[in-house]
């Protein structure tokens, strides 16, 4: 459903052309729970070559989803365009974690769509980009994992590893399995990278140490990062 063949002469020799005369940005797409408490907040940034993103829009609103564009402002990073989206069923803010990867997978569709230069820079376009990522992630050190106290009822975790299709199910697949909850988080899709943060806890507590341990081999295990160093952790 989320993928998009791209098969225009066009937009191929267009790609060429941007990356013979111009540095292409890193394409940025952030799914914010924490700052709205009715919404999912979601931050879409390709240097200043995005345009309204109305078939962005309208692709998510073909998942069920109400969309209002937040606001666009301008840094010297580039063009940040945000929205607000809830479930049009309940007018709340989305929390199943098989809909946040469908609106990230969604988004970065689109963006491949109508900026296939784009698809050189996400780990995305290695499975359905015009042309995969020149640059590959190194297995053994892409991923960090850190555990941080957020209080006595939760901590804060934070994961970066090398992106691809389903990641964000997967993780908290992985969580459920060592029975530690989530409550809120971010996921940023940075280029090849996706960095997440999660407030989690077991059973209504921080984690404690062997906890950490417990969650953090798992997520090694799984991402296949056996290097990963300990200080990392």
């Amino acid at each position: 459903l989320f993928l998009v063949k791209l098969s225009s002469c066009i937009c191929v020799q267009q790609a060429q052309v941007y990356q013979d005369t111009d540095d292409i940005p890193v394409p940025k797409v952030i799914i914010d729970q924490d700052s709205d408490l009715n919404a999912t907040m979601v931050q879409v940034t390709f240097g200043d070559r995005l345009g309204t993103l109305l078939d962005t829009m309208r692709a998510l609103t073909n998942l069920g989803l109400n969309v209002a564009k937040a606001n666009v402002h301008l840094d010297s990073s580039g063009k940040h365009t945000k929205f607000l989206i809830t479930k049009a069923s309940t007018g709340r803010k989305v929390e199943e974690p098989e809909m946040l990867e469908a609106i990230r997978l969604t988004i970065i569709s689109n963006l491949l769509e109508y900026h296939p230069e784009s698809s050189a820079q996400l780990a995305m376009g290695e499975a359905f980009g015009i042309e995969a990522p020149k640059q590959k992630l190194d297995v053994d050190i892409a991923t960090r994992i850190h555990v941080y106290d957020d209080g006595p009822n939760r901590s804060l975790l934070s994961v970066e590893t090398a992106d691809r299709p389903g990641l964000l199910v997967d993780l908290v697949k992985i969580f459920n399995d060592v029975n530690v909850a989530v409550e809120s988080g971010e996921f940023d899709t940075e280029g090849l990278l996706a960095r997440a943060k999660f407030h989690v806890h077991y059973k209504g507590k921080s984690l404690i140490e062997p906890i950490q341990q417990v969650l953090a081999n798992s997520l090694r295990y799984f991402l296949r990062r056996p290097t990963t160093e300990d200080s990392s952790f």
